[in-house]
């Protein structure tokens, strides 16, 4: 992994992440991507501290991540009960800067592969991104295959003809995670970017909800409403969760603090 960050560090229930803004992101993915070396850049939203609060290998793995930044409200709120100074502009969510990314990627000359979606989704997204970013260096492989043996060989022979400098995986958490930890050393790639489910949203493939709802952090409740039988569980459960751990550790801090 290249060197880690010099951002604020923000913990949260033994899991960091850092603290910087969305041009902050671009900036750090470009630069890791011309160096020649491996680095890693993860982020953080509820679920994902959820599962590092029950994983060990997943806290691990934001843990020692080169760069961790914010995708969720949520873990601000979280961050802010913990006595952080937090602003909305720590929180970025992919859909709405993937242009952004693709455009300092053309300028940068770092290329871009896209392994994520359902078939025919990097395809949509490759299309968009070359209508604003017509040199960008860009190429995909859907998300739908088997995550070992020979179809998954296949894919990273596919990734490593293309030798991208930017890798974005997007398998949804914490299959993306453990995906990269059991491939790290076989692709040939600098920069490890697991992005979740951004090129459904950016494509359109999934209704994101209105932009009043997703600017202001409930991006969530639209999902819930149009997937409740798979996603209740996360937020409902989920959410409440991972305040009530919040709360807890809240707690505890103020005890230690004056015994």
């Amino acid at each position: 992994m290249v060197k880690m960050s010099n951002f604020p560090e923000v913990k949260v229930l033994d899991t960091r992440f850092h603290k910087l803004t969305v041009q902050d992101l671009i900036s750090y993915i470009v630069e890791a991507g011309k160096v020649a070396q491996k680095t890693v850049i993860a982020h953080v939203n509820v679920r994902g501290m959820n599962f590092a609060y029950q994983l060990p290998w997943y806290r691990n793995f934001l843990n020692n991540a080169d760069l961790v930044f914010c995708d969720g409200v949520g873990v601000l709120l979280g961050a802010k009960l913990l006595g952080y100074q937090m602003e909305p502009i720590h929180r970025m969510t992919c859909p709405d800067y993937i242009e952004s990314l693709a455009i300092a990627c053309e300028q940068n000359n770092i290329s871009l592969f896209l392994l994520a979606g359902q078939p025919g989704v990097t395809d949509k997204a490759i299309k968009k991104l070359l209508a604003i970013a017509p040199n960008l260096r860009i190429d995909g492989h859907h998300g739908y295959f088997d995550k070992s043996g020979k179809d998954n060989d296949n894919v990273i022979e596919k990734i490593n003809q293309f030798k991208p400098d930017v890798l974005y995986i997007g398998f949804g958490m914490p299959l993306q995670e453990r995906w990269i930890l059991d491939h790290f050393d076989k692709i040939d790639t600098r920069v490890f970017l697991p992005l979740g489910a951004c090129l459904d949203f950016y494509t359109d493939s999934v209704y994101r909800g209105p932009r009043w709802l997703t600017d202001n952090g409930f991006e969530w409740l639209t999902r819930l409403v149009t997937e409740p039988t798979r996603l209740w569980e996360r937020y409902i459960v989920g959410n409440p969760l991972f305040l009530y751990r919040v709360l807890k550790q809240r707690i505890t801090q103020k005890v230690i603090a004056n015994p």
